[in-house]
């Protein structure tokens, strides 16, 4: 039964990146006129020696699906290839840039996640008005878009206190720490409300449960009641939001490079789109599906394994 849920989740997410990369590399033919131009820019238009030294070199004189699996293979290989406007494989400007952008989604993440969860623990299990001021200050992160928290906090933190950097990622870990810590901040403060409200309201379903009503009533030790019947049995739904937290971190984290300046594959997404280098970009794009597909369906998993109330046969 394990094995046949695990192997259905492996399947969709297959298909889910083919058709994905299908959409990425077939946007390329659905631009508006000539790919070529598009990958040369600029005001004159080209001659037609470069066009068709574009053409070949991209493999645009060949048919769609020989072309797309040529690309496809090339890209299993390791190999994006070249970038037009920096003038380097994609792939080295890739891994150039990664580790900031995986710096950042982890910094970001264990803030949803620690914040998150005791916010909600919090407002959960204490008294009337911790519920009231969770929900006052969670309500109010929520409103607040990615790239306006990212200002105020460049303008409070940066220029009023100078408590940290606002420009940059920084070099070695103190350095990253020190540098990623407002962009962090602004990436995950949406999400760590969403998080917190969630958890709140899966503790406060689980206070009402008639499990936790019988074992307090056996004299249970209340902190064993919270630990093993009440935060046991909602982490399932703290989980999955969770992963939906760090699955969106990974499609919003481009607002918060540009925003600080940071070197990530984000902030290379949105130059490489402002340039038209679409080699670029198709593959910063496959690399956020594969990724969001990918955290997706952990999470999936270990929701599943979480869940023991319902058997593996009978989920989604």
């Amino acid at each position: 039964m394990i094995l046949r849920f695990v192997a259905r989740r492996a399947t969709t997410l297959a298909v889910t990146l083919l058709v994905a990369s299908v959409v990425i590399y077939g946007a390329l033919f659905l631009a508006p006129g000539d790919p070529a131009t598009l990958l040369v820019g600029g005001g004159k238009p080209p001659s037609p020696a470069l066009l068709a030294e574009i053409h070949h070199q991209y493999h645009l004189d060949e048919p769609f699906v020989q072309s797309y699996w040529r690309w496809l293979a090339a890209i299993a290989h390791g190999d994006a290839g070249q970038s037009l406007s920096y003038k380097d494989s994609v792939t080295h400007l890739l891994a150039d840039r990664a580790l900031n952008t995986l710096f950042l989604i982890a910094y970001a993440t264990v803030l949803i996640v620690s914040c998150g969860v005791t916010l909600g623990t919090l407002g959960g299990l204490r008294g009337r008005w911790v519920e009231h001021l969770t929900t006052v200050v969670t309500t109010t992160l929520m409103a607040v878009p990615v790239f306006v928290s990212s200002v105020l906090l460049i303008w409070w933190m940066s220029v009023r206190v100078g408590w940290f950097p606002a420009y940059g990622s920084g070099t070695g870990f103190t350095g990253r720490l020190a540098h990623l810590t407002l962009p962090a901040v602004a990436l995950a403060a949406s999400w760590i409300a969403y998080v917190a409200q969630v958890t709140r309201s899966a503790v406060r379903a689980e206070l009402a449960s008639e499990h936790v009503q019988t074992a307090r009533g056996r004299g249970i030790p209340e902190r064993l009641v919270i630990r093993k019947h009440i935060l046991r049995n909602a982490s399932g739904p703290v989980v999955s939001v969770s992963g939906v937290a760090v699955a969106g971190l990974i499609a919003s984290c481009a607002i918060v490079e540009q925003a600080f300046g940071i070197n990530g594959v984000g902030a290379l997404l949105v130059q490489s789109a402002a340039k038209q280098d679409l080699a670029v970009v198709q593959a910063v794009a496959l690399v956020t599906v594969v990724a969001f597909a990918v955290v997706n369906t952990a999470v999936d998993l270990v929701t599943a394994a979480l869940d023991h109330r319902i058997p593996l046969g009978e989920r989604a």
